[in-house]
């Protein structure tokens, strides 16, 4: 148990199992419902069960600095030991903390508010928008998940489609995912950025000719619960172009996927340039560490147009003195192991490990992402892209059967999702993909799944090579990657080999 002490189990694991579906409403899941796992500590990027049993977790993006990180748990302590109270009353560690935050951010974005979760931020950022826009209708896109207040289903298609009879609220506008892998516009097209930004267009124009104004356009600046989808390069600039062309302004949701995590940039929208900057950018899950705290930053000129609308805006836990104190602490952490580094050092690695894994396996079809934030799609056929939904949820279980804990995410459920503690090291990463390679080898024989080229894998890599331009860019090969190859993959993924 790596020196762990295990705290004594109060239950047995069927009681708990019990009193959960007595008092627990029915609609909150559970991993791993068949067998679920009991946790009862953990350190790092591993988690205990209530046997000592150790499961290293590539689930757990909100744990970011790593599970209990001492340094965390000892400063909200000691403020807790001090001081809690509301942000009413002056207290340096909300300056303090706001600062250090904005210090991360394009100067631009530069006022603060402390909220307790990433629902709260973005239904906050809602307000924002259309107070300071006058308007009301929002763009979002496909798949997307922002949060589970009211006003977050109608915006996250990812939910609202899972509603028996659900009616799109009127003011809500779907765009299409910028999926270049799956969606409809894929790697083979010329400019899928422009295409998808266009589209975007298209929607604002027929909003005005029904009478309607755009407040805002809101996107998970790297989609997560969408299936790990990476935008192309180029695509946020457009789309923010023709917002605010319409008076609406562009919403980065950071919750899943901001400090560090892509490795590469602190904030996963600074993946697209430095030419974009968002008009509002919400944060959540990674902030606190598992603490419950978030944050919504935005412009001094929307800030003060929510002010004008007369009302205060009060939160009675958001910006506490101790929430204040340990997102200072993960900040400090952040910096002093260098997570960010080493989330751009073992992603790079793992992408290339499970790319070479691709080359092996007729099911994975994509692998893609961004430092510790990973994706890889399964599919039964190459050509076709047929989700292997089974599959994955095969492979994820196998996973916990070898103790560990992976996701399987996305609109068919058939992407395995990485997004673990940022203290993931490249042997985690060895004996993931080395157990996935396993799993997928005997699932593969099962079912009689063979990669196309039936000569080899060598032949295929022979071919990628002659099938490059003078600039080193790859052409279209639809055996990889389906309808296409790395061409307009956004630039930052092209280290990662994908």
């Amino acid at each position: 148990m790596d020196n762990i002490s295990m705290s004594a189990e109060r239950l047995e694991k069927k009681t708990t199992i019990d009193l959960r579906k007595k008092h627990i409403g029915p609609s909150c899941k559970i991993f791993f419902s068949q067998d679920p796992i009991k946790i009862v500590q953990a350190k790092g990027q591993y988690m205990y069960d209530e046997k000592g049993q150790r499961y290293l977790d590539c689930i757990n993006n909100v744990a970011h600095v790593g599970h209990c990180h001492p340094d965390v748990v000892k400063a909200g302590a000691q403020q807790m030991g001090l001081l809690n109270t509301n942000s009413r009353f002056l207290h340096d560690n909300l300056v303090l903390y706001a600062q250090r935050l904005q210090a991360t951010l394009p100067e631009q974005l530069s006022v603060c508010y402390f909220v307790n979760s990433g629902s709260e931020a973005n239904d906050l950022a809602l307000r924002l928008a259309r107070q300071y826009t006058g308007h009301r209708d929002v763009i979002t896109l496909e798949n997307a998940y922002h949060g589970h207040v009211s006003s977050l289903i109608d915006i996250s298609p990812y939910k609202f489609h899972q509603l028996s009879g659900a009616q799109l609220n009127p003011f809500v506008h779907v765009a299409p995912s910028p999926d270049v892998y799956r969606g409809k516009y894929r790697r083979d097209q010329p400019d899928p950025a422009t295409a998808y930004a266009d589209e975007v267009r298209d929607i604002i124009a027929k909003v005005h000719k029904k009478g309607g104004k755009i407040a805002a356009f809101i996107a998970e600046s790297l989609q997560s619960c969408g299936g790990q989808v990476i935008p192309p390069v180029g695509y946020f600039q457009q789309v923010a172009e023709h917002v605010h062309k319409a008076g609406g302004v562009f919403i980065a949701d950071e919750v899943q996927v901001g400090f560090g995590r892509v490795g590469t940039n602190f904030w996963a929208f600074q993946l697209q340039g430095e030419d974009f900057v968002p008009d509002i950018v919400t944060m959540g899950k990674p902030i606190g560490n598992g603490h419950p705290m978030s944050c919504v930053v935005t412009t001094k000129e929307v800030a003060e147009a929510f002010m004008s609308s007369g009302m205060d805006y009060f939160n009675t836990f958001g910006g506490n003195p101790v929430s204040c104190a340990i997102g200072l602490a993960v900040l400090d952490v952040i910096v002093k192991e260098d997570l960010q580094g080493n989330a751009m050092r073992v992603g790079r690695y793992l992408a290339n490990l499970l790319e070479k894994q691709k080359e092996k396996h007729a099911l994975i079809g994509d692998v893609r992402g961004c430092g510790l934030f990973v994706g890889v799609e399964l599919v039964r056929d190459r050509l076709k892209l047929t989700p292997a939904t089974a599959e994955a949820q095969e492979v994820i279980y196998k996973l916990k059967e070898e103790h560990i804990l992976l996701s399987a995410d996305g609109p068919h459920r058939n992407v395995l999702k990485f997004k673990p503690p940022m203290c993931f090291t490249g042997e985690d990463a060895d004996l993931v993909v080395e157990k996935i390679d396993r799993i997928l080898t005997d699932l593969e024989e099962a079912l009689g799944l063979k990669l196309p080229d039936t000569v080899n894998v060598e032949n295929e890599s022979k071919k990628r090579k002659r099938s490059t331009d003078e600039n080193g860019r790859q052409q279209p090969n639809s055996l990889l990657h389906g309808r296409g190859s790395s061409q307009g993959v956004p630039q930052q993924s092209k280290h990662l080999k994908i």
